[in-house]
C-alpha cells in the first residue's frame, strides 16, 4: 500500500530513509511509518489504522454515469465488522486503484476527478493517465471522474492495492467485459474469480434443491476466450482458468455443505474439459518439450499452462486421455510434468492409477521430499471413502507418525479434501480423532496442529457439528491430554 500511494520512487526514497535512520536498530512498524511519510512529505491521514484495528474492511461501491456533464461517479462506503474487544471501528485510510475502460475495451484517459469540493488534475508530465488511486479514508464518500465521454466499465482495485472485501454493482455482463479486456492482470483474474464464484454459489443452490445443473455458456466462452489468447502470458492463463477452490466457496456459504460445492466443482470441471476438449488437447500438445529441463519463465509458464489443460482433461471418462497422461508421465524430463501428469492420473480410481502411482514410488522412494509429496497427493484425493486407503498408508514402510513432515503430508492433506474429511458418516472426524490421541504421546505440537482441523465445525450443518463435536469432547476426556492439545480443543469447544 505505501507503494501504491508512494510510487516506485516515493516508495525508494521512504526506503532509504528507512535504512539511514535505523541501521542497527531494532525498529517498529511506527518508524517504518515515519520514514515513508517524512521522506515524502506524505498526508497519511487514519493510515496506522491497519497496524492497530483488526478485521477485513469491507468496501462497497456503486458507479453512475452523468451523459449531459461527461461525468463518472464512484460512490464508495466501508465498514470494518466488529472484532473480540473492537465492537467499534474507525473508517480506515484505503487507497483504490482505479481504471475506466471504453466501449471497445481500451483504457480511458483520465484527467481530472473532483472530490471533497475540489478538482484534482490526475495528469502527469503530460503523458496520459490511465489508471489513478483514490484514497479513501471516509466512511463514506464520492468521486467524480470528468470528461468522460461514453459510459465507461470501471476497473476497480486495480493490482490488489488494498487488502479489503469489494462488493461493487458491476453486472455479470461488466465482468464478462473485464475478463476479455481489462489490462489490469490482477483485475481480469479476479473478474472471472468473482463470475465463477457466483456461478457456483447459484448451482450449488440449484444442487440443493435436486436442479438439473447446467453451465452459463457465456462463462465457457469466457474462458475460452482466455485459453485462446497468444497474447496472453501462460502462467497468467493457467491460474486465470482455475475455479476457486471448495474451501473458499464454503467460506461464502452462511452453511458450508462440502458435498454440494464438490459436487458442483466437479460439474463444471468436467462440462470445461468435455466442451473445451480440442483446446485443451492442443494446449498439451503446443507446450510439451522433450528438451532439457530448463528452470526459467517461459519454459515454467509453458508447463504450468500444460499441467492445468491435462488436469482438466484427466476429469473425464475417457481411454483415450489416460493415454495421453501415461504417454505425458512416461516421456517427462523433470518431475514437475511427471508429478501433474501423475496427479492428471489419480483422480480415477482403478488399476491404471495403481500401477502408476507404484511406479511413481518405486523411482523416487530414495527422496524423502518427494516421497511426502506423495503421500500428500494420495490424501488430498476426493476418490469416495479415501479415509481406507489413508488409513492403509499409515503402515506404509516410508510413513513415520514421529515424523512431523510425514503427518503433515498424509493426515494434514487428508483434512485438506473437504469432500472425505467432512464425509456425513463422520469417518473422516472419527479418523482425525483416533491420530490426534496417539500423536499427543509422541509430539504435542504436532497433534495441536492437527487438532486444529475441527476448529470450524460450527460452519457445517447440524448433524456434522454433532460429529465433530463428539470428536472434540473425546479427545478433551483423555488421559493425560497434553496442553498444546488441550488448549486448541477447549477453544474449538468454547
Amino acid at each position: 500500500m505505501y507503494k501504491t500511494l508512494l510510487g516506485t520512487q516515493g516508495f525508494r526514497k521512504g526506503m532509504d530513509l528507512y535504512f539511514k535512520r535505523h541501521d542497527g536498530q531494532a525498529v517498529t512498524c511506527e518508524d517504518f511509518f515515519a520514514a515513508m511519510k517524512d521522506a515524502n512529505g506524505a498526508d497519511f491521514a487514519n493510515f496506522l489504522l491497519w497496524y492497530s484495528q483488526a478485521g477485513t474492511p469491507v468496501v462497497k461501491v456503486t458507479s453512475s454515469y452523468n451523459a449531459e456533464a461527461h461525468t463518472f461517479s464512484l460512490k464508495f462506503s466501508q465498514e470494518v465488522p466488529p472484532t473480540p474487544g473492537q465492537p467499534v471501528k474507525e473508517p480506515m485510510f484505503i487507497p483504490v486503484a482505479v481504471g475506466l475502460l471504453d466501449s471497445s475495451g481500451k483504457d480511458m484517459i483520465l484527467s481530472s476527478v473532483y472530490h471533497n469540493g475540489t478538482l484534482q488534475s490526475v495528469a502527469s508530465n503530460n503523458q496520459p493517465v490511465l489508471s489513478t488511486v483514490l484514497r479513501v479514508t471516509k466512511k463514506e464518500e464520492e468521486f467524480v471522474f470528468c470528461d468522460i465521454f461514453e459510459r465507461p466499465i470501471p476497473s476497480l482495485l486495480r493490482g490488489y492495492s488494498a487488502p479489503v472485501r469489494l462488493e461493487s454493482d458491476l453486472s455479470d455482463s461488466d465482468l464478462f467485459f473485464l475478463l476479455a479486456h481489462d489490462s489490469d492482470e490482477f483485475n481480469r483474474w479476479e473478474s472471472g474469480q468473482v463470475l465463477a464464484r457466483k456461478l457456483m454459489l447459484s448451482l450449488v443452490a440449484d444442487f440443493q434443491q435436486s436442479k438439473p445443473l447446467t453451465l452459463n455458456p457465456k462463462f465457457v466462452q469466457g474462458l475460452k476466450s482466455i485459453l485462446c489468447d497468444p497474447s496472453l502470458d501462460k502462467e497468467f492463463i493457467a491460474k486465470a482458468i482455475t475455479l476457486p477452490g471448495e474451501g473458499e466457496i464454503m467460506d461464502m456459504m452462511e452453511v458450508a455443505d462440502p458435498d454440494a460445492v464438490h459436487a458442483v466443482r466437479t460439474f463444471i470441471r468436467k462440462e470445461l474439459a468435455s466442451q473445451l476438449k480440442s483446446e485443451f488437447l492442443s494446449t498439451v500438445e503446443n507446450n510439451r518439450s522433450s528438451e532439457e529441463y530448463v528452470f526459467d519463465h517461459p519454459n515454467m509458464s509453458g508447463r504450468a499452462l500444460k499441467n492445468t489443460a491435462l488436469a482438466y482433461l484427466g476429469s473425464l471418462e475417457d481411454s483415450e486421455i489416460t493415454e495421453l497422461a501415461l504417454h505425458e508421465y512416461k516421456t517427462a524430463t523433470n518431475m514437475t510434468d511427471q508429478f501433474a501428469a501423475l496427479s492428471a492420473i489419480s483422480q480415477k480410481p482403478g488399476k491404471t492409477r495403481d500401477d502408476v502411482l507404484a511406479d511413481f514410488y518405486t523411482k523416487w522412494q530414495h527422496n524423502y521430499l518427494v516421497v511426502n509429496k506423495w503421500f500428500a497427493l494420495q490424501a488430498m484425493s476426493n476418490i469416495p471413502g479415501n479415509v481406507e486407503n489413508v488409513r492403509k498408508l499409515l503402515n506404509h514402510p516410508a510413513f513415520d507418525l514421529r515424523n512431523p513432515n510425514k503427518v503433515y503430508s498424509l493426515i494434514g492433506g487428508f483434512c485438506g479434501s473437504p469432500v472425505n474429511f467432512h464425509a456425513k458418516d463422520g469417518s473422516g472426524y472419527k479418523f482425525l480423532g483416533e491420530i490426534v490421541l496417539q500423536l499427543d504421546k509422541l509430539n504435542p505440537q504436532v497433534a495441536s496442529r492437527m487438532v486444529s482441523a475441527f476448529s470450524r465445525w460450527r460452519r457445517f450443518d447440524e448433524s456434522r457439528q454433532t460429529l465433530a463435536k463428539q470428536q472434540l469432547e473425546t479427545i478433551m476426556s483423555a488421559n493425560g491430554l497434553s496442553e498444546n492439545v488441550f488448549e486448541i480443543a477447549s477453544k474449538s469447544l468454547a
